[in-house]
């Protein structure tokens, strides 16, 4: 077929293309008899079109120029993604329902493009343009492959839709079926959306082989949810590793946007009434992290160093997995909805941006966000006529939550009082990696996320200390790193020492009708694990929730402390400073008060946020007026709150809502 002339007939058989279309989905009607899904339909298309257009103004148009040409340039990175060839899938889809040609020579360029670049003879893709570079994500590139083939390869030509296949093959029968033996061989989301993959690979290459190492896999699934939540673990280096605290690997970002994606596209298709049971509740407990505002709570997860507020940094987007099984709970169907409403509000310029502050703050986007949530917005789309009921009436759990819930597998606490929703992490897994070390995502009982009804997120942790775990995959920081996660600390000529260095600080709960409150018994320590000296170093924190304010305080449980830590007039001084660290979330749009030496007033659009307390508060200096942390992408007013003299008066923080 000419390209110029594939638009005629497209229409009416993309209606008809439907993958594992077996009727297992739970209350699964077409589109059609499924009015209320039309404001998701439309959210999901107007995104993938929407990002589509804004990869095709960032694709390299130099056809003379090998290396080059048909790449998406990212405007964060001074590097081309390997990955980037996953746009292909988007753009097929884009090509076959609009019948623009645009859409086809985009795709067939960046394919051209990886051929040329990150294609290796083993029939694997590379991640990064180094031959030497993991290869495991060609899990994900073949998977995109095989998608856009199976709903849009009418549009290719006879030859090119037959290379294509025939590289698809490689792939899988080469790198793929010889490198993925076992579902734990890496970090489980790899295992996970193999299950999917291979037996996605068995139906459109027929190749029983494929589908036989998708069953393979599929008999270990159940060993990987945790109790007694069913949490999936195995996020983690190695990936069963147990923690001081005996307990597994576990990351909210990777499960939700891409392992429990593959795990419930192979259940519905073997219609697996067991396993599929097992997956409602498995997301039902991830759901109770998802903020009211659809963001995921991802500030205890394990690989936390690549949380972007409403997901992971490269994995793909968890509206596949909730949609497809709104039918079982329809809170699923608001999750999905609410969360791509949240992408919604994070992309500008045609690109999705790591967090809710980038535009503000002036930090560019890494369009590596942009193709990989493309991919799925496109199988939603390739779905729709195969959904349940997908709709927002039904609130998220953590909307109507009162009360306090623990994961014991997690140690994490969520607390929900009036307004007012909290996380509290004691989660002692750490990941760890060949090159890397001091990895820390918030622990030591910290405040990891606070959240108001009215205003949205005030508080929301970052890593200890930002650390590019995935050089390429990760963007540097534009400036000093300071991190987020509220705590008490002291910078003395030793180094900086904190409690949200300490994996085995003890937390307690006190759950009442008027109140909830958490008492954190820990220690101040270096990265190292070192306890600070010279100076008070355990300290009992507590957090306390009624509905009309959240109060923080800190005192020192030692005995006695050092005065050389303290100045004469009473309060800390230069870099002895010990403080209770208290960084609100807030745009630089938003107008900060200084009422008094102990009040703090940030005027949000719906309504005032007031921070006081019964010593003088200071906020850091910054060249923007605020600080940026890339985790979770987003901008805070860091007040500091000093201890009185001789680091034994108490500190409290009251923060309210006017």
């Amino acid at each position: 077929m000419d390209r110029r002339d594939f638009i005629g007939g497209l229409t009416s058989s993309y209606a008809c293309a439907t993958l594992f279309a077996s009727g297992a989905v739970a209350n699964a009607q077409t589109f059609a008899e499924e009015p209320g899904n039309s404001d998701f339909d439309a959210l999901t298309k107007s995104l993938l079109s929407e990002w589509c257009d804004g990869m095709i103004r960032r694709q390299i148009n130099d056809p003379g120029n090998a290396e080059l040409h048909g790449a998406l340039a990212c405007p964060a990175c001074d590097h081309i993604h390997g990955r980037c060839s996953d746009a292909l899938y988007p753009f097929l889809h884009m090509a076959h329902v609009t019948g623009k040609k645009k859409y086809l020579d985009a795709a067939i360029n960046v394919y051209d493009w990886a051929e040329n670049n990150v294609s290796q003879p083993d029939g694997s893709w590379t991640n990064d343009i180094n031959p030497k570079a993991w290869r495991g994500t060609t899990i994900f590139g073949a998977i995109a492959l095989a998608e856009a083939l199976h709903y849009h390869g009418e549009v290719l030509d006879e030859d090119r839709r037959a290379a294509w296949t025939r590289r698809l093959d490689d792939a899988v029968g080469g790198y793929l079926y010889r490198d993925f033996k076992k579902i734990d061989f890496t970090n489980l989301n790899y295992g996970m959306t193999g299950v999917y993959g291979f037996k996605l690979f068995g139906r459109v290459l027929g190749k029983r082989k494929y589908t036989e190492r998708s069953e393979q896999f599929s008999k270990r699934l159940k060993e990987f949810f945790t109790e007694p939540n069913k949490l999936l673990w195995g996020e983690g280096k190695p990936n069963d590793n147990r923690s001081g605290r005996g307990l597994l690997p576990v990351d909210l970002g990777y499960n939700v946007e891409e392992s429990l994606n593959g795990v419930v596209l192979y259940a519905l298709e073997e219609n697996d009434t067991e396993l599929l049971d097992l997956l409602v509740e498995s997301l039902n407990a991830h759901l109770e992290f998802m903020l009211p505002d659809g963001a995921w709570d991802n500030s205890w997860g394990t690989r936390s160093a690549k949380w972007s507020y409403w997901g992971s940094r490269t994995s793909d987007g968890c509206q596949p997995a909730l949609s497809l099984m709104a039918g079982y709970n329809p809170a699923f169907g608001t999750a999905a909805i609410r969360n791509a409403e949240l992408l919604q509000r994070c992309t500008a310029d045609g690109l999705l941006h790591g967090g809710p502050h980038y535009v503000s703050h002036g930090v560019k986007p890494c369009i590596h966000h942009t193709f990989a949530h493309a991919k799925v917005m496109a199988l939603v789309q390739d779905k729709m006529h195969w959904m349940p009921k997908v709709d927002a009436i039904t609130p998220l759990p953590r909307r109507t939550a009162q009360g306090v819930k623990h994961f014991p597998e997690l140690d994490v606490w969520l607390a929900a009082k009036g307004p007012w929703r909290g996380t509290v992490s004691a989660y002692d897994s750490i990941y760890k990696t060949k090159s890397v070390v001091h990895l820390q995502q918030p622990t030591g009982g910290s405040l990891a996320v606070l959240y108001h009804m009215k205003v949205g997120t005030l508080l929301a942790s970052s890593m200890a200390r930002y650390i590019l775990v995935e050089p390429l995959n990760q963007q540097p920081q534009p400036s000093e790193d300071f991190p987020f996660t509220t705590r008490v600390e002291i910078r003395n000529a030793d180094g900086w020492f904190t409690n949200i260095y300490d994996l085995k600080a003890d937390v307690s709960v006190e759950n009442h009708d008027d109140h909830i409150t958490f008492d954190v018994k820990t220690t101040l320590q270096d990265e190292d694990r070192k306890v600070v000296e010279n100076a008070a170093a355990s300290y009992d924190v507590t957090y306390q929730f009624d509905s009309e304010k959240v109060t923080i305080s800190a005192v020192s449980s030692d005995a006695t402390s050092s005065s050389d830590a303290t100045s004469s007039s009473g309060a800390t001084s230069g870099s002895d400073r010990v403080a209770l660290v208290v960084p609100i979330i807030s745009h630089s749009g938003e107008e900060v008060r200084l009422v008094s030496e102990k009040r703090i007033e940030i005027t949000k659009p719906d309504g005032t946020v007031i921070v006081q307390s019964n010593v003088p508060l200071a906020i850091k200096a910054s060249k923007k007026g605020r600080i940026f942390n890339m985790v979770p992408g987003a901008e805070a007013v860091p007040i500091i709150a000093e201890f009185p003299a001789k680091q034994l008066g108490k500190v409290c923080c009251e923060i309210s809502v006017a």
